[in-house]
């Protein structure tokens, strides 16, 4: 979130991250109705400690002539206090109305992008920064996609998924459900041995915890809600790890806090239809392995590229034709002041499939979250928190399929062949 006196030193870089955005003018006109809503909020402030000194000044007064036994005068001082204190009160409930409003409009702004975030409205404008391969490995004619393999294959099936649940719920079957197992557990094994300390977070949440990383109320219409205890499923593992640190004040040396963490995702992905979510390409349901970073504001931007560093090799182990790109600003997530995705190549398909995010929120969600750190002098400063994917499952399944494929079968990677057992799938 940002924060009003934020937007009242820099309104207009405010104003023109949210047009990199591809806000309108009438939409950016919020800027201009926080700073007026503030404006009130402190007029009505002002006022009511006026009402409440005033209650202060007539109470030592009351006391004063009580102890010269002038107690008309000090019923007549009762009378005015207790006119004081119903203004008090009135305007506590004003105050109280403004400042609702004003917190709704400020989870209504988005993250302000960085000054090398690109200009542009969608992914067609995003900037491939870096390629595994140029050109793309020459495939031969005639590959299936990853769905008709895993029919082939006996490796997961839609229909029973939809039998229990509905569309876009996968259940893994046999070597299928190893695949799984074994891209968790490596991805897991790699993250712990680059320094992350695993956790293993609930699968439901709060609206607290929701709130507080930005998901409400920007993503309220793509989570499952379970109405009856208010609990939402999580889309990301990034919501209960960063969580963790909600209303908390860390010592600086703590600092950068590395977490990762398995979880399934849920994703009600509304209005989603088309060749798009055919097969693995985009499921209600799926699993990942996400890293989360907690650092120093000064250090960030160095953990976002050794983030980067780090997906980028994990990617490469796999032997995937990848490419990354900085998303420009019209595609960059409500919460991020920059992101990279990871995009793998789906041969069968002939196209791109995104399989990780990594992004910096520097203070946007710390704000939220109360997620401050003491230095050596005792000043509290905001953390700044980022996170990445490393890496969603479910698409990469679909790139290792299809990409990997002979007439013997699926072959499997070699760094996954100790946790599989297996050379092929066939």
């Amino acid at each position: 979130m940002l924060r009003v006196q934020d937007i009242r030193q820099f309104p207009e870089r405010v104003k023109s991250g949210l047009r990199k955005r591809g806000w309108s003018s009438e939409d950016i006109a919020v800027v201009d109705e926080i700073l007026a809503l503030d404006d009130e909020r402190k007029k009505v402030q002002a006022e009511r400690d006026q009402w409440q000194n005033q209650v202060k000044v007539l109470s030592k007064q009351i006391g004063m002539h009580m102890r010269q036994g002038e107690r008309e005068e000090a019923e007549a001082l009762k009378r005015q206090v207790a006119e004081a204190k119903e203004q008090v009160r009135a305007l506590e409930d004003k105050l109280r109305s403004v400042q609702a409003a004003l917190e709704e409009l400020l989870l209504s702004v988005p993250n302000i992008p960085h000054d090398d975030v690109p200009e542009g409205k969608g992914e067609e404008d995003n900037v491939v920064v870096y390629r595994s391969h140029d050109p793309l490995p020459s495939y031969p004619e005639g590959l299936l996609p990853h769905w008709e393999l895993a029919e082939r294959y006996g490796l997961f099936s839609f229909s029973l998924g939809a039998k229990l649940t509905g569309s876009g719920f996968p259940v893994y079957l046999d070597k299928g459900a190893k695949l799984q197992r074994a891209l968790i557990q490596y991805f897991l094994d790699r993250a712990t041995a680059a320094g992350y300390v695993e956790v293993w977070p609930p699968l439901l949440v709060n609206a607290d915890s929701a709130r507080a990383t930005g998901q409400l109320p920007d993503k309220e219409g793509q989570m499952y809600h379970v109405c009856k205890d208010d609990f939402y499923l999580i889309p990301t593992a990034e919501v209960p790890i960063t969580n963790l640190y909600r209303d908390v004040v860390l010592d600086e040396s703590q600092l950068p806090i590395l977490h990762t963490g398995y979880t399934p995702c849920f994703r009600r992905e509304a209005g989603s239809y088309g060749a798009d979510v055919k097969g693995l390409n985009r499921v209600h349901q799926f699993d990942k392995v996400e890293i989360v970073q907690i650092t120093h504001p000064e250090k960030s931007w160095e953990a976002l590229d050794a983030m980067v560093t780090y997906v980028r090799d994990l990617v490469h182990s796999l032997g995937l034709p990848f490419r990354i790109v900085r998303l420009c600003g019209g595609d960059l997530g409500f919460t991020s002041a920059m992101t990279y995705d990871f995009e793998v190549y789906a041969a069968a398909q002939k196209k791109w499939l995104e399989i990780s995010s990594v992004s910096n929120f520097l203070t946007y969600q710390s704000y939220r979250l109360k997620l401050r750190f003491r230095d050596r002098d005792g000043k509290l400063h905001y953390a700044h928190t980022l996170n990445g994917s490393a890496l969603a499952l479910a698409r990469v399944v679909a790139a290792l399929l299809e990409n990997n494929q002979s007439p013997q079968g699926v072959i499997i990677p070699e760094v996954l062949r100790p946790y599989m057992g297996m050379e092929i799938l066939s």
